[in-house]
């Protein structure tokens, strides 16, 4: 399908740069105010905005650390908060009162990460996940006033999805990904009865019910699409259906405390809508569209009247919004606002080789009437999602005159199990070439100029931008790899052996299926590399640690190949701080700019590892 051609408006760089991002809001649980995580003053912090008109919010000091989420306690009293010390992923959880003050730490594992599931709803306990430096995750009822502690379970590839307000039930997740199960436990004997048995698919996401009785899941268990289940304890039945579409999946679901009524968001063709399910009745209830395209974090108030949702498009950095849940009227409470001619997304759609269809968006750049340069840019995961997300390094680079199309490859979520499961495996080689069907449709269009094409991407997509770039390489004039994996081997050995562990179903067991991880290893193949390249990485990353971009810097500079690489000591595997943020989107822009609008490549020979502090 042939995208709109008609002409985009995009926001000037300064101002995508430096523009306040509101994430992971909560509720107060009388709804008076909300608690959101801003990075307004350039570091992300707590703070807390009052509902009423013409109240001012406040930060709550959690101390230096960036903070990740924020939940507020059934109380009222405390906030939990979770922070990532020196911007690293092993994170830890923090009680704190609203004001600020009474800064206690609730989990902190030596060596590991501790993330907050929710509050139970009994007094101030918390229920929170403490994954080891081995891998074995624990599941910890923590009391916030007294920092009393009480373990639950324990286990390899284990998440506590929930626990029942009296504490005797909880639901359990086990697996890998695209295969996790759902499991409910009965604290007091230590029985467990699976969820869903004998049902293909995965179920990432589920809450008990205050009771503990009624399990809802958000599943794609025996069907293509994410779909919300009841399981219900002692039922005889299979699971109910609550809610299902064929044309979206079920993307958040958020349970009041009182378990009567629930926050679904869909996710249909990258965007979001939303409906409120009444449980006591059976009745769904659409809500009007949200005013942003994707809705990225959803939470139902205590008593469930009001929803607390973080909210942004393309042109609207992300931002706070509280809807009205009985009349669907959507208020925003915290967020810089729509930018001045902010830059417009547009889905398209395309065929691979093989004939499987692809989603992508394209970004264009303003005032071009021909050909132009343009960044292929590939999203991380694989299971993530390119959407109509707002980023500002898509504008900076729409400002320098080179366009962005952002393409959902095989293995993206948001599409469906089969497409979700198309790249497992050997399968993997099909999504390499559907970098190079993208470039391709870009041609096609008369969009890009087949000579000023990069390449470019986070993570998985860094490791797809390296690995497109050694099996085509002479289809791209540059490529940018921000914590990608390189070699399969070396990344096995070094990343956290939870994350080792969940992904050999996505890409190959270590030993099993050692010749085809060297076969999709772009390292391995780094003498085909003729493109310059760039490399981006946090010091402190141990999801794909450093050692992933050092070994691609070593090896280029033995074969004399052009490569830069740009290092933040004080970021792990996301980009947290604004100012490391500023000189990331300046170092890609500059440095593809130049790449892009040179007539005649030649290598300049090699280059060492920057550092930006």
């Amino acid at each position: 399908m042939t995208p709109d051609l008609g002409g985009l408006a995009h926001v000037p760089s300064p101002a995508s740069l430096t523009a306040e991002s509101c994430l992971a809001p909560a509720l107060a649980p009388d709804d008076s105010a909300v608690a959101y995580v801003s990075d307004r003053d350039g570091h992300p912090k707590v703070w807390v905005q009052p509902l009423r008109d013409g109240a001012e919010a406040w930060p709550v000091d959690t101390g230096p650390q960036p903070v990740v989420d924020v939940r507020w306690a059934p109380t009222g009293g405390h906030l939990a908060v979770v922070v990532a010390p020196g911007g690293g992923e092993h994170t830890q959880v923090e009680a704190v009162q609203t004001h600020g003050g009474d800064l206690r730490t609730l989990a902190a594992p030596p060596g590991g990460s501790a993330s907050m599931v929710h509050w139970t709803g009994r007094g101030e306990t918390l229920l929170v996940a403490e994954t080891a430096a081995d891998g074995l995750t624990s599941a910890v009822l923590v009391d916030a006033v007294t920092g009393g502690r009480r373990p639950i379970a324990a286990g390899h590839l284990l998440w506590p999805a929930s626990v029942s307000r009296d504490h005797s039930r909880m639901l359990l997740r086990r697996g890998p990904r695209g295969a996790r199960r759902m499991y409910v436990a009965d604290l007091a004997n230590g029985m467990e009865q699976r969820l869903l048995p004998g049902l293909p698919g995965t179920t990432d996401f589920g809450v008990l019910s205050p009771d503990g009785g009624t399990a809802y899941l958000v599943t794609d268990a025996g069907r293509d699409r994410a779909a919300l289940l009841a399981a219900r304890r002692g039922a005889l039945a299979p699971a109910q259906v609550l809610a299902e579409r064929e044309d979206a999946e079920l993307d958040r679901f958020s349970l009041s405390a009182d378990g009567r009524r629930a926050l679904l968001v869909w996710n249909r063709y990258g965007r979001s809508e939303l409906d409120v399910l009444d449980l006591a009745r059976g009745e769904l209830r659409t809500l009007p569209p949200p005013p942003a395209a994707v809705v990225t974090s959803a939470r139902i108030s205590w008593h469930g009247t009001l929803a607390a949702l973080a909210a942004e498009s393309p042109e609207e950095p992300s931002h706070v919004l509280v809807c009205d849940l009985g009349t669907g009227r959507y208020r925003r409470v915290a967020g810089a606002g729509p930018l001045p001619a902010g830059g417009g997304a547009e889905p398209v759609r395309l065929r691979a080789r093989d004939g499987l269809e692809l989603t992508a968006w394209l970004y264009r750049p303003p005032h071009v009437t021909g050909p132009a340069p343009y960044a292929l840019y590939l999203h991380g995961g694989p299971e993530d999602e390119e959407r109509p997300t707002f980023n500002p390094l898509f504008q900076n680079l729409l400002a320098a005159g080179i366009g962005v199309f952002a393409p959902n490859v095989r293995g993206s979520g948001g599409h469906g199990r089969a497409f979700r499961r198309a790249d497992d495996g050997p399968l993997r080689f099909r999504a390499i070439e559907d970098v190079a069907d993208c470039a391709a449709e870009l041609v096609r269009l008369g969009l890009a100029d087949p000579g000023r094409l990069a390449c470019m991407g986070w993570s998985y997509g860094g490791y797809l931008t390296l690995a497109a770039l050694v099996a085509h390489p002479g289809l791209f004039r540059a490529g940018v790899s921000v914590a990608g994996i390189a070699d399969f081997e070396t990344f096995y050995a070094r990343t956290e052996p939870w994350i080792a562990e969940a992904a050999f179903g996505e890409y190959g067991h270590p030993e099993a299926d050692r010749d085809l991880l060297r076969a999709l290893s772009p390292l391995r193949a780094l003498d085909r590399l003729a493109a310059p390249l760039l490399l981006v990485h946090g010091a402190a990353d141990t999801n794909v640690p450093l050692y992933e971009a050092e070994q691609v810097l070593a090896a280029a500079r033995g074969l004399g190949l052009s490569c830069e690489a740009l290092v933040f000591d004080d970021e792990g595997h996301e980009i947290r701080q604004v100012a490391n943020r500023i000189s990331f989107v300046a170092k890609v822009v500059d440095w593809l700019s130049h790449q892009l609008r040179t007539v005649e490549y030649r290598p300049t020979g090699r280059k060492d590892f920057g550092r930006a502090r």
